[in-house]
């Protein structure tokens, strides 16, 4: 079973409180914990969790980055924190639990405060997950959504357009997931559309998902404090 989480924002002590929740909740050890972005790879933030207090996740972590990231720093503090957590940079494909997973990290370009340089998803980006192999990938994990699936914009940002970014509708016809899983819009969304489930995903103190056998999802609803610290 897998433990999915999207938009951590610096909140590290998130993650342990829904591995706990979710393995009592199952009965068992969880295999991994994937992040759907906006971990908080910010130096500060890492240095304080990680070494300053010597935080430590319970179970194998493997993320991808989102837009509230340190872009220009990304490629240092991915591989000065790799003993903690394991980046799976953009158009790449691994295996965990038995199913093949294309990462596609960044967002939409919005504004310079909202998607700084780096964070966008390029139509090189999208181009690179178009080489491989559909019978490699059973999941797509992004931080962003694929634009036209029917995420609702967020109240006050109508004159960004439509959610979600250009080249996702190429990616599902092409690699055709079982699921599509992202996070970004802090939203609850599920939707099936030419046979691929999109699923979105809150912040990671709202709720996550567990990803099981055969594809399942699931969503659960466990709500925690922000500002609390979980240890």
């Amino acid at each position: 079973m897998i433990l999915v989480l999207s938009d951590i924002h610096c909140r590290f002590e998130c993650v342990n409180s829904q591995i706990k929740h979710a393995e009592k909740r199952v009965g068992t050890a969880l295999e991994a914990v994937l992040v759907l972005g906006d971990v908080g790879l910010f130096s500060s933030e890492l240095k304080r969790f990680f070494r300053r207090r010597g935080g430590r996740f319970a179970r194998p972590v493997f993320y991808i980055e989102g837009n509230h990231e340190d872009h220009q720093s990304l490629t240092h503090l991915a591989s000065a924190y790799r003993d903690v957590m394991c980046h799976w940079q953009r158009g790449t494909v691994h295996r965990i639990g038995g199913m093949g997973f294309l990462a596609i990290g960044g967002a939409a370009y919005m504004d310079a405060h909202m998607t700084p340089m780096g964070a966008e998803i390029t139509a090189r980006d999208v181009n690179r997950c178009l080489r491989y192999d559909p019978v490699a990938i059973d999941v797509v994990i992004s931080h962003d959504c694929p634009a036209g699936i029917g995420v609702p914009g967020t109240k006050g940002f109508e004159h960004y357009g439509p959610p979600g970014f250009q080249g996702g509708d190429r990616i599902a016809a092409h690699v055709q997931p079982t699921l599509w899983l992202f996070g970004h819009h802090h939203a609850w969304f599920d939707r099936t559309i030419d046979g691929i489930r999109y699923c979105g995903l809150p912040r990671s103190w709202e709720g996550y998902g567990l990803l099981g056998p055969d594809f399942a999802f699931e969503y659960v609803f466990n709500p925690l404090s922000p500002a609390c610290d979980y240890g």
